[in-house]
């Protein structure tokens, strides 16, 4: 069973209305996490099993997990004899979750580095904690295992303020810029896949992943641009959890992939 990593440690700065209370893949689009609703869409293509990259206020997410089925059961407190609690139809997910505390200051890199010893030098997957997609995460799959090459991630064609991704005409990764004021180009989506190789071009917590790693895959030529054409959308600012919020209660969400 191939592993899932979620990037779930930083602070969320720009939406720190709720942010200051929870991490920010905590905060809710229909009264469920946001990360919530990416590990469904992974467990939607049969990866139940994830590895939680957790930093700023982790124990809000050990604890939301330890409760989890309380949200997702009915269940009777028995008071009358020896205090028990009966869950009734419990229709928890078949989830593995391993939540590490990947420490409050870590860099996204230093943060993967850390989950090293929970990767059995074996190809993982890896994404964002703050953002929901339609990806196809088999073809994504297949795409990486086609080209074998250490890494994939998912480019999405967006206007936005995000590095920029130049895409040679073989989908290798040419190199990483900042954008510039009216550009409409690739960027960089998360849903990644990597193989454990990967562990070498990360030095400490201090290590940006962003930077020097993709950007020594890309030099080296090891780094792949699985292009998606649907839906992407991360929750930045409350700008933006408010859109996704809107999308979700109008009933069709393009990133709800799943059956309830």
């Amino acid at each position: 069973q191939m592993k899932v990593v979620l990037l779930a440690g930083g602070f969320g700065t720009r939406i720190s209305e709720e942010s200051q209370y929870k991490p920010k893949p905590m905060l809710e689009i229909g009264e469920m996490p946001i990360l919530w609703h990416i590990m469904k869409s992974y467990s939607h293509y049969g990866f139940n099993e994830f590895i939680v990259c957790a930093g700023y206020k982790q124990h809000y997410i050990k604890e939301w997990f330890a409760d989890y089925f309380l949200h997702t059961s009915d269940i009777t407190f028995d008071f009358t004899q020896e205090n028990r609690m009966i869950v009734h139809n419990r229709t928890c997910e078949p989830w593995k979750v391993t939540v590490v505390d990947t420490g409050l200051n870590t860099m996204t890199g230093g943060r993967i580095k850390r989950i090293e010893p929970y990767i059995k030098n074996e190809t993982f997957m890896m994404t964002y904690g703050d953002g929901v997609c339609d990806v196809n995460i088999l073809d994504l799959l297949k795409f990486h295992k086609t080209h074998h090459k250490i890494a994939t991630l998912t480019a999405v064609q967006l206007e936005q303020s995000k590095g920029i991704l130049n895409i040679g005409s073989d989908n290798a990764v040419q190199s990483f810029r900042e954008k510039s004021a009216r550009d409409s180009a690739p960027i960089n989506a998360g849903f990644m896949v990597l193989e454990p190789e990967i562990f070498k071009y990360i030095d400490g917590d201090d290590c940006i992943f962003e930077r020097k790693p993709l950007e020594e895959l890309a030099k080296e030529k090891q780094l792949m641009s699985y292009m998606h054409k649907g839906f992407w959308q991360c929750m930045d600012t409350k700008r933006e959890k408010d859109e996704l919020e809107k999308l979700w209660k109008s009933g069709n969400a393009p990133w709800k992939v799943w059956e309830d």
